[in-house]
Parts: C-alpha cells; sequence; structure tokens
C-alpha cells in the first residue's frame, strides 16, 4: 500500500495509546489485525483506504474464516476495521466506511468452564502450608467473592480495598471502567490474614494489595502458575484458571437470585448480552436436575418394567 496508508494506521494507534489509553493487549490485537488487512490489500492491488470496498472486506473475512479463525476473533478483526475506518471518516480522509454493517460468520457460543459449590469450597478450604498460599487464598476467595477479572485484581492498590464496608473499588476495568463491587465474609477474613503478613513482603512504597515474593505488584501468569499449582496440590481434576472463578461466582450468584441485571452490574459488563451467556449456564444445571428428577423424564434401567 501507499506511504500515506501506512501512516494513517500509526497515526490511528497513536491516538489508541496515547488519547484512548487502551491495554497493550488490545493496541497488540488491532495492530496485528490491521497489518493482516493490508498484507489482504497488498495481494489484491488495493492501494488506498479510499479504494477499499465492502467486497474486500467480505472477502477478507472470509479467508481469515477458511484459515480457521473463530467467530470472536472475526469479530474482533471487524471491529479494529470498522474503529480505523471511522477514523478515516471523521478526519475527512475518506468517503465512507466500507466495513459497516459486515458481520463476521456465527458459530456456536462455546459455555465458560466453571466449578460447582462443592468444587469452589474444595478450592477455598484447603490447607495452608505457608505465608505464600495465605496470600494466594485470599486471591482465590476475592476472585470468587467480587467476580474479578485476573487483571483486575492484581491492579487492586491498597487504598482500593474498604474492609469495614466491605467492598472494593475496581479502578481499571475492562474500557477503563471503574466499579464497587462487594467483598464476601469469607474473602474479608482471608484477607485480613493477607494483610498482617503483607508488611514483611512488600517494598517501601508498594501500593499494591497483592505483591510477589519479591515485595513487588504480583504479575497474572504468576497468578496463573500459582492457581494451577495450588490446584495440582488439591488434586483437584478440573484445570482451574482465574477467569473460571470469574465465571463460578457469576452462574453461582445467578443461580441463587435469579437478578440478571445485578449480575451484569458486579460483572462489569457493558452489554447484557454477555452477560446472558450464564442463563443458559443456569438453564443446563435446571435441565439436568429435571432428567434426574422428573418421573417422566428418567431413563428407566434395561430389563425394568411398569407397575
Amino acid at each position: 500500500m501507499q506511504q500515506t496508508a501506512e501512516q494513517q494506521v500509526a497515526e490511528f494507534l497513536d491516538v489508541l495509546r496515547f488519547q484512548q489509553r487502551v491495554s497493550p493487549h488490545t493496541l497488540a490485537s488491532y495492530s496485528r489485525d490491521l497489518a493482516q488487512l493490508r498484507q489482504y490489500c497488498d495481494l489484491h492491488g488495493v492501494s488506498s483506504w479510499e479504494e477499499l470496498l465492502p467486497t474486500h472486506i467480505r472477502d477478507h473475512i472470509a479467508s481469515r474464516h477458511r484459515d480457521g479463525l473463530g467467530s470472536r476473533s472475526l469479530q474482533r478483526e471487524l471491529s479494529a476495521i470498522r474503529s480505523f475506518l471511522n477514523f478515516l471518516v471523521n478526519r475527512r480522509q475518506i468517503p465512507d466506511n466500507a466495513a459497516r454493517g459486515i458481520r463476521p460468520p456465527k458459530t456456536s457460543r462455546k459455555l465458560p468452564a466453571l466449578l460447582d459449590a462443592d468444587q469452589m469450597t474444595a478450592l477455598l478450604e484447603g490447607a495452608q502450608e505457608d505465608e505464600l498460599e495465605i496470600r494466594d487464598v485470599a486471591m482465590w476467595e476475592l476472585f470468587y467473592s467480587s467476580g474479578l477479572r485476573l487483571n483486575e485484581l492484581v491492579s487492586l492498590d491498597m487504598r482500593d480495598l474498604d474492609l469495614n464496608a466491605g467492598t472494593v473499588l475496581v479502578r481499571h476495568g475492562k474500557g477503563q471502567k471503574s466499579r464497587v463491587v462487594p467483598v464476601g465474609r469469607c474473602a474479608r477474613q482471608a484477607i485480613e490474614r493477607w494483610l498482617r503478613l503483607r508488611p514483611s513482603y512488600a517494598c517501601a512504597g508498594e501500593k499494591a494489595l497483592f505483591v510477589s515474593r519479591r515485595g513487588n505488584r504480583i504479575a497474572c501468569r504468576t497468578v496463573q502458575l500459582r492457581l494451577e499449582r495450588w490446584q495440582h496440590k488439591l488434586g483437584l481434576p478440573e484445570h482451574v484458571h482465574p477467569h473460571m472463578l470469574r465465571h463460578s461466582f457469576a452462574s453461582h450468584m445467578l443461580e441463587s437470585s435469579g437478578d440478571l441485571r445485578a449480575v451484569q452490574e458486579l460483572l462489569g459488563h457493558a452489554n447484557l448480552s454477555t452477560t446472558q451467556i450464564y442463563t443458559h449456564l443456569d438453564f443446563q444445571h435446571l435441565a439436568s436436575v429435571y432428567d434426574r428428577s422428573h418421573p417422566r423424564a428418567k431413563k428407566r434401567r434395561p430389563g425394568s418394567s411398569v407397575t
């Protein structure tokens, strides 16, 4: 493509980085997605963004689908393309957004894995044999108590926690949106145990609620590895990861309360449709109970007779 087209992409990424302050992960994804589109344009003789047509976008997305990309990844690529072209439209550098109205191929939505209440109890009540395990269980309790994302948990500062009120302030939620969420009794007790130990680990001036062995803010990867270690120690059969604790929180809350809007607020979902996946999980549970319990739904054992 022309050098001007390359410069326009660079300017768009700068706006994301410095003005919108998107996460490094989002910035890297958008950069890769637009690089894929530029590669397509080079192969098909499209030299400027003004020459891009809806047929090009559809063909590009179809080819990415043939390469094995799933619907969610294709949706993200389309989102990156739409945002970039809107950027150019707003600057009056192109007349129209060629990606407007284009949708990726639909695939069946995979339900998130989660732990049931007994598995969660086993995870949270495992014997803690050292001080770092006390810290770890405080993190697992907070994940499950408040439905936090991994990056939200590691970003927490001491000032964000109010144990007297039983709340935590999430300052760096998805889309840079903040929210206040409750902290349950068991999580508060676990955090209090960790806070008694924290001064002997945290470096001077460190603000993070959870710190590593070295005294600095704990890294996302460290949390993942510690949870895997804890799972193996307890002999849990499932592959447990931090987001599974968030999924379990959402499903158990919805199962008990039936309040979809409240769960949406607690999770920090911008759209109710994102939260509605947990209604499918809840229905699966109800259907399983029905199949086991209803006289006309039970499977008869071979050789049994109706009396």
